[in-house]
Formats: structure tokens, sequence, C-alpha cells
């Protein structure tokens, strides 16, 4: 990545509706405990449903012209739930509260006991992936910070135990993933924005553990939240000038939708930047030549070999065909520029 302003997605693509509820899962907060209830497909046919609606979405992004793609995350009821339902430590069936970012009350993991890993939660994914396509592949995993924010903890003495534990577990994950043909690992920290002062306190002591000994491309992602859910933005990030020393490789950030000023990214020198250019709050599928321009408007602060092109958030509350022509849109966009400047 970072070579020719190459094109990738966060993580989530647009589920069909034959798969999940989509009514019912755009109606609620993102489940941070299991929501099975929202599964269109019973339980017998579940895993062959998904393995198939993850061949739409990959040929989805090959026909748009990704070049990094993922699974988009036909698996998940949310970026989170999927992977910290899965580990030791939680009572499944007594979840605890916590306030999600918009001030509400949500249904969350309660830990009970130590957090572990038992076995790998997404590597046959990933390998499954790495079957369906000739594209570099990308696999993300929620970041420690952000499920320690999504949890009630009931056993740990600080909330910086309970992180530091996720990201063991993390760890383990991404060792997992990279073994099964993960060319690019990500961890998503939304939380980071919306809990800057926790965040300060023991976020990339967790990050950096979490990516401890992992090789190639790593993707530490932060944003602002869905834009379906959280609507009102800032332009600013709270916590982003932290992250030029953390230990991934690459600091993916929204940037369309919060209309960031190009200045701010002078916080992340050492990083390579997964510039968000669709705005998926707006309706309207962006032209090639506004991908362009939001690209151009960078150029001055971050090298073009510095800088990979992205969607600002998972695609995943999209309609499936505003989602498939703002892909479109971005590569050609991210074509306009190649061709600009010649790399």
């Amino acid at each position: 990545m970072g070579e020719r302003l190459e094109t990738t997605v966060i993580g989530s693509y647009p589920q069909p509706e034959w798969l999940i509820d989509r009514g019912r899962l755009g109606d609620r907060l993102p489940p941070r405990v299991r929501a099975d209830e929202l599964w269109r497909v019973p339980a017998t046919f579940l895993d062959e449903a998904q393995d198939d609606a993850t061949r739409v979405a990959v040929r989805d992004m090959e026909l748009a012209g990704v070049d990094v793609v993922t699974d988009g995350e036909m698996r998940r009821e949310s970026y989170s739930n999927h992977f910290a339902t899965a580990l030791d430590g939680i009572d499944l069936d007594a979840p605890g509260v916590a306030l999600d970012r918009t001030g509400h009350e949500n249904p969350v993991p309660r830990v009970v006991g130590p957090i572990r890993r038992t076995r790998p939660v997404e590597a046959g994914h990933a390998r499954f992936l790495r079957a369906i396509t000739d594209r570099r592949i990308k696999i993300t995993v929620p970041g420690p910070f952000t499920m320690t924010q999504q949890a009630q903890n009931d056993h740990y003495a600080e909330d910086r135990d309970l992180a530091l534990a996720y990201a063991d577990a993390v760890n383990d994950e991404l060792r997992d993933l990279k073994a099964a043909g993960a060319d690019v690992l990500q961890i998503d920290e939304p939380y980071l924005q919306a809990r800057p002062e926790p965040a300060r306190a023991y976020a990339v002591e967790a990050i950096d553990r979490a990516l401890a000994g992992i090789e190639g491309e790593t993707v530490l992602h932060t944003c602002f939240g869905y834009a379906h859910i959280v609507q009102d933005k800032p332009s600013g990030y709270p916590f982003l000038a932290e992250l030029n020393d953390c230990a991934a490789t690459h600091v993916s950030i929204e940037a369309a939708q919060p209309s960031l000023e190009p200045e701010v990214l002078r916080a992340l020198p050492d990083k390579v930047v997964v510039l968000g250019v669709l705005d998926l709050g707006a309706e309207e599928v962006e032209t090639p030549e506004l991908v362009a321009a939001r690209i151009r408007r960078v150029l001055g602060v971050v090298d073009p070999k510095r800088l990979v092109i992205a969607p600002d958030c998972g695609m995943k509350y999209l309609p499936r065909e505003r989602a498939f022509a703002k892909l479109q849109a971005m590569v050609a966009g991210a074509a306009i520029v190649r061709a600009e400047i010649g790399v």
C-alpha cells in the first residue's frame, strides 16, 4: 500500500437483504453482544449463505476495481461483536450495559473472568477470502481500547488491565490471520475519538501490544462512527497526533464527511495515511472528479507514496447499489490523480 495511490475498503460492505434483516439492523445501535435474531437464514445453512454473500461482496469490489479487498464482513452483525463475544471471560447469558458513543445505553459483553482467545475466530474466513480472489486482502479485528469501552468490566481492577488482556487476544488473532494469508491487518479503534481522555492513559500501549511482532502492513482505523448512526461529526480529531507513535504502519481516518482540513494530517508524518474520500452520510454518489479533488487537497501535506484511498468508514448500512457506485467513483477518482502525478 502507498506506492501508487492504491484503493481499498475499510472493512464492511452491505450485506444482502436475503442474508440479514437490514431494516432491523438499521433501526438499532450496532450490536455489541450477539444478535442472532438479525439473520434471515436458519443456523443450519448460515455458514454456506455467508460464504455466498462473501463471494458477492468480493466480486463487487473486484468489478469496481478496488486494489485491496476485504470479505465485506458478511459474517458479522457489527464490526466488533463477532470477535468480542468469541473470547473466554465473557458472560454471554447476562450481558452488561455501557453507554454507546451516542450517549444511549447498549447491551455489551460483561467481563467476569480473564479475557482469553482459546481458538482462532477469523482465520478460516481469511483462508476462504484468500482462495476466492487474486487481489491483496485485508482482514479487520476490533481494537483493544474500543472493546474495553464496549464492555462492562466486572473482573479487572482497572480498565487498562482489561485493554491489555484484549490486546493479547487480538495479537493471537493477528498472528493466525497473517498465517492464513492476509496481506494487510487492521484493528478498528473508533472509540479513540469518543473517549480521548482514557485513550491517552492506555490506548497506545494496548495498540502496540496488539501489534507486537506482527510484520508487514498494519492499519489502525479510527473514526467518529457510522454515518448512519452518528450524523454530527467534528472537523478535527481529539486523538490523532498520539497515533504517529503507535506500532501500526498505516493510520486510516474518515475525512470526507467531516471535511477534514489537510493540515491536520501533519500530525502523522511517519505513517501511511489511509484517506477517507467517500462521504457515507451523503445519498448522492460522488463523481470521480470530486474524489480526485479530495485527494488533491492533501497532496501538499502527504506525499502520494504515503497515501492510500478508501471510503470514510465501513459501508455496512448503505444500499448496495450506492455502495458499489461510490466504490467505482473512488477508483476512477484515484486513477485521475495517478495520471496527473505520474504514479
